[in-house]
């Protein structure tokens, strides 16, 4: 039975109480997470839709949902029964959520919204679209905890400490670091809502959501005060005493804003991006407030030594752990009994055998035939396709490691294939390379560079609707800030240390999907007298399937690439690996 539509009328119910024409739910939670501990997957609860991204807008006739090119399918298929509309968003003419609100509510309307879960920013654009036409936006309270019954609690898993043998520096150094950064905003202090962020400033990790290592909570950090809101019985005794030791005073997590509303007569700097606009309402009348893109983000994107060493160890876990997948996928296809779940259950498996795994760093996306052309398709062993020696297969999977996060896609041929799905394959791969082999003066945003992954496609009339490159946490978010290779425009430059994923892709909807993505490191290439230039480090180290390249469309440059490439996951993988696998992996790497 689908009770969707009883919830929708549950919150008509409280909006109807409030004397609310609308409410506005943002789909995320108090942090900005994209991955959501269950307690705030209210998206999910009132919709039925399991992406990770979407906005749902209820009035009292209708209901819609707001997302990307990543879940139109997805969403479409979820959405049956329940009454609610699917918008597109992100593709030309489409209509936003608060401009909808315009068309469809009357002069004088109310809109509700929780003010924790919509950014600063966030809840100015909204309000100015409804103010254009006299719709009020009305702060109100969680309306969800007077709807969902058993409404799950904040999880209470243990907080536990990342080493500097891993963090590369203290948390007195990063302090130090955060408060250098805060002197050109005369600021006292930055607040810290995102919980990468907490984590990283202050060297812990957690696992109160699926495949991020955060834990829940808020921090205060300036140069005379270090203040960390968590649930108190989350930190062991030897901690507490650590942290307490470096002057970090612990307040329980419900504080937060009562704290936020005591303090008077300071400078907070907060990023109006993922700050939620519940913080600014706190600290707007007594204080000053800054804003700009939180300085943590960039300090945590440009990873140090220690860091960048421990990715590449975590790729040669990664690669080994691919390399007996591959094995295994090989030596298991003819014999039938393989599923799209059954391989993202195996993937999992393989990592875990890894030293100093901790789990997956998203759910692994599995998609053959037609299943890989939905972008971030999520199946379950009972909705997943059988797997067959034909056609292509599409997996997107990633792991968790002390030294660092991981995620890789690979599309590999399992049989016989077609001309046409070559030619797509070699048009991705193409792509990939360019934006690999990229040089770019200093200062170069990501949008500069995201046409080298286009080019082949776009040369053949051919695109794809998502990113190129998200920024990868180390040992933390999959996709982490402030910087991104994309076509929409990001101030921030691409600078030396950070992280990114590299991978275009193609899909040919009810056909197949076809995506080759790696990891790569922002590094100095050269100084001459027209400035510096940077480029990029491959750091994933796993085959790439040449069995699909259509090798006359590849350049001698683009075929000395992944030569050497090849080269490179032999020479470093082969050491790490089982002796029976040895042959293999040179099968896997021969040059072309």
């Amino acid at each position: 039975m689908n009770e969707i539509p009883s919830r929708i009328e549950a919150l008509r119910f409280e909006m109807l109480n409030l004397n609310l024409d609308a409410c506005y739910i943002s789909g995320t939670d108090p942090h900005a997470n994209e991955y959501l501990p269950k307690r705030w997957q209210t998206r999910e609860f009132i919709s039925g839709f399991t992406g990770s991204y979407g906005v749902i807008v209820i009035t009292n006739e209708e209901a819609g949902l707001w997302t990307d090119t990543r879940y139109f399918l997805q969403a479409e298929e979820q959405l049956k029964g329940t009454g609610i509309k699917m918008y597109k968003l992100r593709v030309p003419n489409s209509i936003a959520p608060d401009v909808w609100l315009t068309n469809k509510l009357s002069e004088g309307s109310k809109v509700g919204i929780d003010a924790q879960t919509i950014s600063i920013s966030g809840f100015r654009n909204l309000k100015n679209t409804l103010n254009e036409k006299d719709i009020e936006l009305v702060q109100t309270n969680d309306l969800f905890n007077k709807i969902w019954r058993g409404r799950p609690e904040i999880p209470e898993n243990k907080v536990f400490e990342l080493g500097i043998e891993f963090a590369g520096f203290s948390r007195v150094e990063k302090k130090n670091q955060i408060t250098d950064a805060l002197k050109k905003y005369g600021a006292d202090s930055h607040i810290v809502t995102t919980l990468d962020e907490l984590a990283w400033t202050f060297n812990l990790r957690g696992s109160d959501i699926d495949y991020n290592p955060v834990f829940t909570g808020f921090g205060v950090v300036g140069k005379n005060e270090s203040v960390l809101f968590v649930d108190k019985n989350k930190i062991s005794p030897d901690l507490k005493v650590k942290l307490e030791k470096e002057k970090i005073v612990l307040l329980n997590y419900n504080q937060f804003y009562s704290w936020l509303k005591s303090v008077k007569n300071k400078t907070f700097f907060v990023d109006p991006s993922s700050a939620n606009y519940a913080v600014f309402e706190a600290l707007k009348n007594k204080n000053n407030v800054v804003e700009g893109t939180s300085e943590i983000s960039f300090l945590k994107a440009r990873k140090n030594n220690t860091e960048l060493a421990g990715f590449k160890q975590a790729m040669k876990k990664d690669g080994v752990a691919l390399i007996e997948f591959l094995f295994w996928l090989k030596n298991n296809l003819a014999k039938g009994n393989i599923t799209e779940y059954l391989i993202g259950r195996k993937l999992a498996e393989f990592r875990s055998k890894q030293e100093g795994n901790r789990g997956e760093s998203f759910p692994p996306i599995v998609g053959y035939k037609s299943h890989g052309a939905i972008v971030h398709l999520s199946v379950d062993a009972k909705n997943a396709f059988p797997i067959e020696p034909e056609g292509i297969l599409l997996f997107d999977s990633g792991g968790q490691y002390l030294e660092g996060t991981t995620d890789i896609t690979r599309t590999v041929a399992l049989g016989k294939i077609s001309d046409q799905q070559k030619n797509d394959y070699t048009l991705v791969l193409k792509g990939m390379i360019a934006l690999s082999k990229a040089k770019f003066p200093k200062g170069t945003l990501g949008c500069h560079v995201d046409i080298l992954a286009r080019k082949p496609l776009w040369e053949n009339g051919l695109n794809y609707g998502h990113g190129t490159g998200h920024g990868v946490g180390h040992f933390l978010n999959v996709h982490e800030g402030p910087v991104s290779i994309r076509q929409e425009y990001n101030k921030n430059a691409i600078e030396t240390g950070m992280v990114f994923s590299n991978e275009p892709a193609l899909y040919r909807e009810g056909e197949y999907g076809i995506r080759t993505e790696n990891m790569m490191v922002c590094v100095e290439k050269e100084e001459t007298g027209f400035g510096e230039f940077l480029g990029f480090e491959t750091l994933t180290l796993c085959p790439i399937d040449t069995s699909l390249i259509n090798i006359e469309l590849l350049t001698p440059e683009e075929k000395s690439w992944l030569n050497n490439y090849h080269k490179k996951v032999n020479d470093e993988l082969k050491p790490l690996l089982k002796k029976e696998l040895h042959e293999f992996l040179d099968m896997l790497t021969m040059p072309i």
